[in-house]
C-alpha cells in the first residue's frame, strides 16, 4: 500500500457523480436504446444517480472499437511494450491522486466502510496497476533447442479482444486486476461493471483518456447481466471472457462461450471456504483471523472463511470468545467514523441472507448471536454466530455471502481434511495450527486453490489467485494471471545447419 494512504481522511461531502455515460473509443454515449438505470445507496436505499443502459447494440460498438484499436498497425499495436507500462503506472498516479474521491464513491455505492475503501481497495489498485505495469515489457518468449535443421521460438502474443465482467463486492479492485492484467500484455477491453456500482470504473474511464490511451483499446458498457452481460459472453469477435461472480452465472458465460466462437474463459466464481483451527493453534490469533475472514465487508467476500471447523477440546472456548468478538460491532452508515459494519449491497440479498439464517434456527444450530435485521432503513444485518452446526445444514452448504459465522467441530485430522473437501467448491481454506508438519499435510491435502497457513485473506498482488472445482478456472493476479491474458505462437524456421 502506498505510504500516504495509511492515514484516513475524512470523506468527500456532496459527491458528484459526473460520469453516467457508456465510455467507447475515448468518448462518452448515451445508449442506443435511450434507456438508463437507477443506482442506490445501499446505507440509505437513496437514488444516487441514473446511468445509461448499455445492452446488445452498445456492447457491438464496443468491441468493434476494441477490435479497431488491436488491429495490426494500430497505435496500440505498434507502441513500445515499455510505454504500455508507462501508461499503466500513469494510471495509477492518476488514481492515487483522485483516492479520496474514488473511496467516497465506492464507499457510498458500495456499502463498503470508507477507511477499508480508502487504505485496501484504493491501496491494492494502486499496487495492482504498478505490478502489471511493471510486467508490460518482460513478458518473453523462449528460444527452443528443437530436433533437426530448425531454429524454434515462441512469442507470447495478446489474444485480442477481451469481454471483462465485473462484481459488486470489490468493484474497482475488481476492475482493475482485470484491465491491467490485459493491457500490460497488449490486449483490448470491453468491461461491463455491476449494474449496482457502476460509478467508480466510470471515473476511471475518465481516467483512462486522461492518461493517453488510444481509442478503443478500454471501453466500458454499464448495463445488466442477461443483456449487457450476455452480449459480451456470446460475442463472436470477443476472443476471451472473464468473469468474477456467481457460480451460477459462471455456467451461463462459460455455456455462452462454447456455443458461440469458443472464446477463452476465466472464471472466479463462489466459494464456502473451510477454516480449520487445532487445538494447538494460537487462540488469539486463530479467533481474529477467523472472525475477520468472515465479517470482512458484511461477509460479501468470495473467499469468506464461512466452514468454521475447530477441534473439540477448544470448541467450547472458541465459541465464546468468538461471540464476544462479534457483539463489538457497531453498525451504521461506512461514511461515519467509528462504525465497524455498513449494509449489504441491495434487497435481494439482504433477504437471501435472512432466509438462510432463518433455516439455520429451523434446522437445529444454535444461534448465540444476531439473527435479525437492524435499524429502520438500508439493508443491516445483525453480525450472526451460529454453533453446534452440522455439516448438512444450509448454512454450512450454501454460500451466505453475508455477516453469518458457523462453527462446527471436528475430533480428528482425517476427518476435517474428508469434511473441508466435502463440496463442489474449491476456492480458499485456512489452517491454524502451530506443527508445520501437521500444516503442510493438511494444506496439501485441501482442494483449494488458496490455503492460508495461521492467516487468512492475505492476497498479495505479486500471487496467483482463483479456484478448484466449481469455485473457477484459471487464476488472476501474479504472473499466473497474466498467462491468461497470452496466447503461445511457436515460430519454426527452417536453417542450413544447427550449432548446439
Amino acid at each position: 500500500m502506498s505510504s500516504n494512504m495509511q492515514e484516513v481522511p475524512a470523506p468527500l461531502t456532496n459527491l458528484k457523480f459526473q460520469y453516467t455515460k457508456i465510455f467507447i473509443n475515448n468518448e462518452w454515449h448515451n445508449s442506443v436504446s435511450g434507456k438508463k438505470f437507477p443506482v442506490f445507496n445501499p446505507a440509505t436505499e437513496e437514488k444516487l444517480c441514473e446511468v445509461e443502459e448499455g445492452d446488445k447494440e452498445d456492447v457491438d460498438k464496443a468491441v468493434k472499437a476494441a477490435r479497431e484499436a488491436f488491429q495490426i498497425g494500430s497505435p496500440w499495436r505498434t507502441m513500445d511494450a515499455s510505454e504500455r507500462g508507462r501508461l499503466l503506472y500513469k494510471l495509477a498516479d492518476l488514481i492515487e491522486r483522485d483516492c479520496l474521491l474514488l473511496a467516497t464513491m465506492e464507499s457510498i455505492n458500495s456499502g463498503k466502510l470508507f477507511p477499508n475503501a480508502y487504505r485496501m481497495d484504493l491501496g491494492n489498485s494502486i499496487n495492482i496497476l504498478r505490478y502489471c505495469a511493471g510486467w508490460a515489457d518482460k513478458i518473453q518468449g523462449r528460444t527452443i533447442p528443437s530436433d533437426g535443421n530448425v531454429f524454434t521460438y515462441t512469442r507470447s502474443e495478446p489474444i485480442g479482444v477481451c469481454g471483462q465482467i465485473i462484481p459488486w463486492n470489490f468493484p474497482l479492485v475488481l476492475l482493475i486486476s482485470k484491465i491491467g492484467s490485459a493491457l500490460s500484455c497488449g490486449n483490448t477491453v470491453v468491461v461491463k461493471p455491476a449494474e449496482q456500482t457502476p460509478l467508480t470504473a466510470l471515473h476511471v474511464a475518465s481516467l483512462i483518456k486522461e492518461v493517453g490511451f488510444p481509442p478503443g483499446v478500454v471501453n466500458i458498457v454499464p448495463g445488466y447481466g442477461p443483456t449487457a452481460g450476455a452480449a459480451i459472453s456470446s460475442h463472436m469477435d470477443v476472443d476471451k471472457v472473464a468473469f468474477t461472480g456467481s457460480t451460477q452465472v459462471g455456467k451461463v458465460i462459460k455455456e455462452a462461450a462454447g456455443k458461440s466462437n469458443l472464446k477463452r474463459v476465466t472464471l472466479e466464481l463462489g466459494g464456502k471456504s473451510p477454516c480449520i483451527v487445532f487445538a494447538d493453534a494460537d487462540l488469539d490469533n486463530a479467533i481474529e483471523f477467523a472472525h475477520r475472514g468472515v465479517f470482512y465487508h458484511q461477509g460479501q467476500c468470495c473467499i469468506a472463511a464461512s466452514r468454521l471447523f475447530v477441534e473439540e477440546s477448544i470448541y467450547d472456548e472458541f465459541v465464546r470468545r468468538s461471540v464476544e468478538r462479534a457483539k463489538k460491532y457497531v453498525l451504521g452508515n461506512p461514511l461515519t467514523p467509528g462504525v465497524s459494519q455498513g449494509p449489504q449491497i441491495n434487497k435481494e440479498q439482504y433477504e437471501k441472507i435472512l432466509d438462510l439464517i432463518e433455516s439455520g434456527k429451523k434446522e437445529g444450530a444454535k444461534l448465540e448471536c444476531g439473527g435479525g435485521p437492524w435499524g429502520n432503513k438500508g439493508y443491516f444485518i445483525q453480525p450472526t454466530v451460529f454453533s453446534n452446526v452440522t455439516d448438512e445444514m444450509r448454512i454450512a452448504k450454501e454460500e451466505i455471502f453475508g455477516p453469518v459465522q458457523q462453527i462446527m467441530k471436528f475430533k480428528s485430522l482425517d476427518d476435517v481434511i474428508k469434511r473441508a473437501n466435502n463440496t463442489f467448491y474449491g476456492l480458499a481454506a485456512g489452517v491454524f495450527t502451530k506443527d508445520l508438519d501437521k500444516a503442510i499435510t493438511v494444506s496439501n491435502a485441501l482442494q483449494a486453490g488458496v490455503v492460508w497457513v495461521n492467516c487468512y485473506s492475505m492476497l498479495p498482488t505479486q500471487c496467483p489467485f482463483g479456484g478448484f472445482k466449481m469455485s473457477g478456472n484459471g487464476r488472476e493476479l501474479g504472473e499466473y494471471g497474466l498467462h491468461e491474458y497470452t496466447e503461445i505462437k511457436t515460430v519454426t524456421v527452417k536453417i542450413s545447419q544447427k550449432n548446439s
